[in-house]
């Protein structure tokens, strides 16, 4: 508790207070079951809280959009194709960019369904769309590198594996020209995926299936964010939700 206070004082959030003591409860944990060390003390010390940031998913239109504008935004045609790709497989997909960019030579042609690991080596079925498979197909006719089964399926202008913040950038390109706001990440597009599926009446463990979350407490965060849009649309369209207009002064 007096590490936890000194760490507040220093200007140390609770969010990443909050990981710096799951780190330590970790090693704590691995020194009792090494040592028989009693680690209650650490173990029981309870984590700071915090508010959990809502995802902002962007519109189904904007989304579309910035598939088209990723294709037709960079120098080279193939490295557009490869952008609206990689931004496909986030949307229609709902990959983690390091999941999309973790594919193989060996996964193309995409199937129907792709078998994906995520984070803690967890592994999930994927639907791919049509679309999703058309973009990679799109992008590997003209791609200048030859497509080998254990290289990835993603490249960078020189051939190597494709940076992450290069489709971040593209991301961060197209943002800017359709007027986004910031948070219209790569990230966002697999939150606006969920989104969407939510909105069309998606079953909440179906969607978790889809994200690869281990707990259905982190999909859910999905459900407080269509509550909150619900709010907005309420409190600017119902009469009773605008804030009474005050009386004229008597003269």
């Amino acid at each position: 508790r007096a590490w936890m206070a000194s760490e507040r004082a220093r200007g140390v959030g609770p969010r990443s207070l909050a990981r710096a003591l799951s780190a330590v409860k970790g090693f704590y944990r691995w020194l009792s079951d090494r040592d028989g060390f009693d680690a209650t003390a650490v173990l029981s010390t309870r984590s700071p809280k915090f508010t959990k940031k809502l995802p902002r998913p962007i519109s189904p239109g904007a989304a579309s959009d910035v598939i088209a504008l990723a294709e037709t935004q960079a120098r080279d045609g193939w490295i557009g194709a490869r952008d609206a790709a990689v931004v496909t497989l986030l949307y229609g997909c709902g990959l983690r960019i390091s999941e999309a960019l973790g594919l193989k030579g060996k996964d193309a042609p995409l199937a129907e369904v792709l078998r994906i690991t995520g984070k803690g080596g967890k592994e999930r079925l994927v639907p791919v769309l049509p679309a999703a498979r058309d973009a990679v197909e799109a992008y590997l006719a003209p791609c200048p590198h030859p497509r080998e089964a254990e290289a990835p399926l993603f490249r960078g202008a020189r051939g190597g594996a494709l940076n992450p913040r290069l489709v971040q950038k593209a991301m961060e390109s197209a943002r800017l020209q359709l007027g986004l706001p910031a948070t219209a990440t790569p990230h966002a597009l697999r939150h606006s995926f969920a989104t969407h599926l939510l909105n069309a009446g998606g079953d909440l463990r179906a969607i978790q299936e889809l994200l690869g979350h281990a707990s259905l407490s982190t999909t859910q965060t999905y459900t407080a964010v269509d509550t909150a849009r619900l709010m907005e649309i309420y409190d600017a369209a119902h009469p009773r939700a605008q804030a009474p207009a005050l009386a004229p002064a008597k003269p």
